[in-house]
């Protein structure tokens, strides 16, 4: 709503901001919500060749520039849109007044022995290309999505497959992103760096994951290194949400919106 306190949800890898709504239709104050689509996702134009993790920062701080010139603003963001927003509110610490990540907890640590082949692979996908899978249709992309999520009602599995995909332009559907994010990147992930933003973080920063973080550990992100991000934050506070899956904001809107708004709105006195 114009002219309500402003809200920029920033959503993850091969997702759409309309994939948010879920949410936004859960939450019972007013808010003015501002849900871009990242560079080469949604209906943004594609960039071409390469997309590196900067570049998101820049959008970010544009995006921000041209809607809130100045004073504070709040973030949530979902996956890799909270590790943006997350890196980005030490980056700029004075300009995030309250962060929310949504199961974004950064990457493993990444062994420098990694870095031949990794360029190595990225030589090779420029030269051979990459792509994502087809769809015959949106039902069938509908069926993908409920198969790789089972929480997901076929009314919501349906919602998404028209904003996730998009014509192919042969009569089928494919996802709607460049296939050049499925590329590798040739630069190897430092969790150090992502700390020391972290630890310049100055907004109050609530962690909403699921209680069974199952993506977390698949990629390799230890206990003991997420309880060491945990201790980067100043003001930190962490919700585990229930029946739920790395995508909460599919599978428990409501509960999440609570959470958000509990977090976000002042105490009453």
């Amino acid at each position: 709503m114009e002219g309500a306190p402003k809200i920029f949800l920033l959503h993850g890898w091969m997702d759409v901001s309309a994939s948010f709504q879920f949410i936004v239709d859960e939450l019972k104050a007013d808010w003015h919500v501002i849900a871009p689509d990242w560079r080469g996702f949604g209906l943004t134009e594609w960039h071409g060749d390469s997309y590196w993790f900067p570049d998101y920062f820049a959008d970010l701080d544009a995006i921000l520039r041209a809607l809130v010139p100045d004073g504070q603003v709040s973030l949530i963001g979902h996956s890799m849109g909270g590790n943006v927003a997350c890196h980005y509110a030490g980056v700029r610490p004075a300009r995030v007044a309250r962060l929310i990540a949504l199961d974004a907890f950064g990457l493993a640590e990444s062994d420098p022995q990694q870095s031949p082949e990794r360029f190595e692979k990225w030589l090779n996908e420029l030269e051979s290309g990459v792509r994502f899978r087809g769809y015959p249709d949106r039902l069938a992309l509908a069926a993908r999505l409920r198969a790789d999520n089972p929480r997901l009602t076929e009314e919501k599995a349906a919602f998404l497959a028209g904003h996730l995909g998009e014509p192919d332009g042969q009569g089928g559907i494919r996802l709607a992103g460049d296939p050049s994010h499925r590329r590798v990147s040739p630069m190897l992930y430092r969790r150090a760096e992502a700390m020391a933003s972290w630890r310049r973080v100055i907004a109050p920063t609530l962690w909403i994951e699921p209680a069974e973080p199952d993506l977390r550990r698949r990629l390799g992100v230890t206990d003991e290194a997420h309880e060491q991000a945990r201790a980067c934050f100043r003001d930190f506070r962490e919700v585990q949400v229930s029946n739920s899956g790395h995508n909460l904001h599919h599978d428990q809107p409501g509960e999440v919106a609570r959470i958000i708004e509990t977090f976000l709105l002042p105490k009453e006195s």
